[in-house]
């Protein structure tokens, strides 16, 4: 038999076939199951071309994080719109994180679960991508505390918590409703908005809560 001939396309149009077969292949199998031929054969390329263009597995199983975390980071980013309200805009903003996971959920499993469970490097590699998307919580919600004029003195590292606190629950719920059959995204978004904007809004009015008197001595004890 004749060796088998690949169809000829730019590099650049391959190497994303590739990624894509990455990200489905790591994504449903896992990192240490999935291999390169399996790999290399849903691509509809020799493993040879694979090692080629990409390296090693480690290597490709970074491409395919970093790829992965800059298509969720703006995805977030282009849903929302400065001309909105504050709670608008979180809630277009959140409501974009949910329609993108829902749509990709193997590359979600690849940012929120492989990549957090097989070594360092790649953990560092999601990271960098979640302290993106903080770094945007965060300014949204200081936008809407001074944009309302009711506590433009929020302060940062409180405002930090708060986003760090959102961000970890989105991702939470969005593990959830991938696993959920009938969960849409717009009611993962309305949930999470239920949950978050009463009490951003409380803070924003200048209500925060306070534990009772006896707990609130023991903390200080």
């Amino acid at each position: 038999m004749g060796a088998v001939k690949y169809k000829r396309m730019p590099r650049a149009v391959r190497e994303q076939q590739m990624l894509d077969a990455a990200v489905r292949t790591f994504g449903q199998r896992g990192y240490m199951a999935a291999s390169m031929d399996e790999i290399a054969e849903l691509a509809g390329v020799s493993k040879p071309l694979v090692y080629l263009y990409l390296n090693s597995k480690d290597d490709l199983f970074t491409a395919c994080i970093r790829r992965e975390a800059r298509a969720l980071t703006d995805a977030v980013r282009a849903g929302v719109r400065s001309d909105v309200s504050a709670d608008r805009q979180l809630w277009d903003g959140l409501r974009a994180f949910f329609e993108h996971t829902a749509d990709n959920p193997d590359g979600w499993s690849v940012l929120h679960l492989q990549a957090r469970t097989h070594g360092e490097a790649f953990a560092a590699e999601a990271a960098v991508m979640r302290e993106e998307i903080v770094t945007f919580v965060t300014q949204l919600i200081v936008v809407a505390a001074r944009d309302a004029h009711r506590n433009p003195d929020l302060p940062e590292r409180e405002v930090a918590g708060l986003a760090e606190a959102l961000v970890g629950a989105a991702e939470s719920l969005a593990a959830w409703t991938n696993a959920t059959p009938g969960v849409t995204a717009r009611e993962a978004t309305a949930t999470l908005m239920n949950f978050a904007w009463a009490g951003l809004g409380n803070l924003m009015e200048g209500r925060s809560w306070a534990p009772p008197d006896a707990v609130a001595q023991e903390m200080s004890g």
